[in-house]
């Protein structure tokens, strides 16, 4: 991709696919609902399974109680909000003075009903401070409010080993210090912690330039450039490849960071549901016959924004089908890896690896390094001269200050010990753990009667909750007995189908989970949340191939 505006560097051979006499396509097959790509991209495993995975719909009584529970709180809201205007209640949020009561307002009353009303009275829940590494138990510092939330005082107290079901700490890479972790503190004598530059400027060091080398070799690809920032790598990095006169054909459930980059970009952004390859069809279809809208002139480029795991339904992308749509229509695919890098695939490669896909398939390979890798910052993949343009058009190149060293030999120390160059099998064995680890605990979830979103390999696993009050219930409770959960509502999920999310990893022990599951089982009895009765979701874009017509 060469710039926004004009002709592109395509990363991958774009083309159609050929029949051959027989009718079948070129260089691929089918099997149990899978494209796979022959075995010549010299990739030893392809995936041969169905993918499997579960959105299954609460009762209608859940439902009803659900938006029922949130049209009560609120009324109640709007009570207290007129109690505050009356100067009966007093007012904690953020208000404007009174002399500035003639300008344009600074705050939107109403768009912070929500805050006030709401999520104020379960706020507890969230932001907990810890003090010790996220490891498989870490230790939270015990606070109070004496004001419904709107203000906490610590009480001293710490809360000791606490088993950590939230982090995505996926290898068990972010860990306390031991003799492992000696390469980083050298690295942190000879460099310091800082680079106080830019890549552009005085802040390329020979440390990036091994990280660079070894996730390019990581990956399989030319070349890589890495970034200081996870969710920067992608909002700063997609402006630099589309632009307008372009079109971003992106999945309903992405990360708020291709959303931004996408929006930023000021390329045309249209919506295909979540997973669903006619919906993603129809589009490209449509694109390519009609073109941009008024001047009916050939879109400069087509994008495809996709995840290899998604982070609130623990879905898995169905990346040999858009593989094959990309090269029917020559778009370009770009593939946020963020939870999947590390975590799935037989040596932790990612979803590519996963499904035995040649690296060349995908033309821009990102990821990050905040979960599996116990680190920060992010990297692009992908071909020598898409990797070089970002180099000089990159906004985080340009502007935002490198990567810190020690960080960096935290990356380079942990992709060593995934990839076995330290000598041993213990990074493989931890994949292999993790894998093990989340089979068990999604199957015994099920087993249990929760409604459990997602695919069977992710180790991300949503457990549907519901209703507002049980969210804050069942986080409190679950705290009280030493596990940390992270529960989510809206507006990072619809707005009744707020979730607890589980991050499983490879330092959980078989015990550990047992405890976790055993607690799971007793609150899923005092809450009434065994909703499970195995039907499909009600919302068939999750699942349903044939469900592909999008609103106008």
């Amino acid at each position: 991709m060469a710039n926004p505006g004009g002709g592109a560097i395509c990363n991958g051979n774009l083309h159609n696919h050929g029949k051959q006499s027989d009718g079948s396509a070129s260089g691929n097959c089918a099997k149990n609902g899978i494209v796979k790509e022959a075995q010549q991209n010299g990739w030893p495993h392809v995936y041969d399974k169905p993918l499997v995975e579960s959105f299954e719909e609460a009762p209608l009584h859940v439902m009803v109680f659900t938006y029922l529970g949130y049209g009560l709180g609120t009324l109640f809201g709007y009570l207290r909000d007129f109690l505050r205007s009356c100067g009966i209640e007093k007012c904690n949020a953020a208000i404007e003075r009174e002399e500035q009561k003639d300008f344009v307002p600074l705050y939107q009353n109403f768009e912070n009903f929500y805050t006030r009303n709401l999520y104020m009275r379960i706020r507890d829940n969230w932001n907990r401070p810890i003090c010790s590494a996220p490891g498989s138990r870490f230790d939270v510092m015990e606070r109070v409010s004496d004001d419904y939330n709107w203000t906490f005082r610590f009480t001293g107290r710490i809360i000791k080993d606490v088993i950590n079901m939230g982090s995505y700490n996926f290898l068990g890479l972010a860990a306390s210090y031991d003799e492992s972790m000696r390469t980083v503190k050298d690295v942190l004598e000879e460099y310091g912690l800082g680079v106080a530059s830019t890549r552009h400027e005085m802040g390329t060091l020979d440390k990036h330039e091994e990280l660079e080398n070894l996730v390019a070799k990581f990956l399989n690809v030319e070349a890589a450039m890495v970034f200081g920032m996870g969710f920067a790598t992608n909002s700063m990095n997609i402006p630099a490849l589309v632009g307008k006169g372009c079109l971003i054909l992106s999945d309903e459930l992405n990360h708020a960071s291709l959303v931004l980059g996408a929006r930023l970009s000021g390329a045309t952004i249209r919506i295909f549901k979540h997973n669903n390859m006619q919906s993603l069809e129809k589009l490209l279809r449509d694109a390519v016959i009609y073109g941009q809208p008024r001047i009916r002139r050939a879109w400069k480029k087509i994008l495809i924004l996709v995840e290899g795991i998604y982070s609130m339904e623990g879905s898995i992308v169905r990346l040999p089908q858009i593989v094959a749509l990309k090269k029917k229509y020559k778009a370009y695919l770009y593939i946020d890896e963020a939870h999947s890098i590390g975590s799935v695939g037989p040596t932790g490669r990612g979803v590519v690896e996963f499904f035995g896909l040649d690296p060349q398939d995908v033309d821009v390979l990102m990821g990050t390094f905040t979960k599996s890798f116990g680190a920060s910052g992010g990297y692009i993949a992908g071909r020598k001269d898409l990797v070089d343009y970002l180099r000089v058009h990159s906004h985080s190149a340009v502007y935002a200050t490198s990567m810190s060293p020690p960080v960096a030999e935290q990356i380079i120390r942990s992709m060593k010990f995934i990839m076995g160059l330290d000598g041993t099998t213990q990074g493989l064995q931890r994949v292999r753990q993790l894998a093990k680890n989340t089979r068990y605990f999604r199957q015994r979830l099920n087993e249990m009667g929760f409604i459990i979103y997602g695919n069977e390999e992710s180790p991300v696993i949503p457990l549907l909750l519901y209703m507002p009050a049980k969210v804050a219930a069942f986080a409190r409770h679950l705290l009280n007995r030493k596990i940390g959960v992270v529960v989510v509502g809206f507006p990072a999920t619809p707005l009744a189908e707020a979730r607890a999310r589980f991050c499983v990893s490879a330092a959980h022990t078989r015990e550990m989970l047992d405890t976790v599951l055993e607690n799971l089982d007793e609150m899923g009895d005092l809450l009434q949340l065994k909703y499970s009765r195995h039907r499909k979701s009600a919302r068939p874009e999750l699942y349903d191939e044939t469900s592909f017509e999008l609103d106008d």
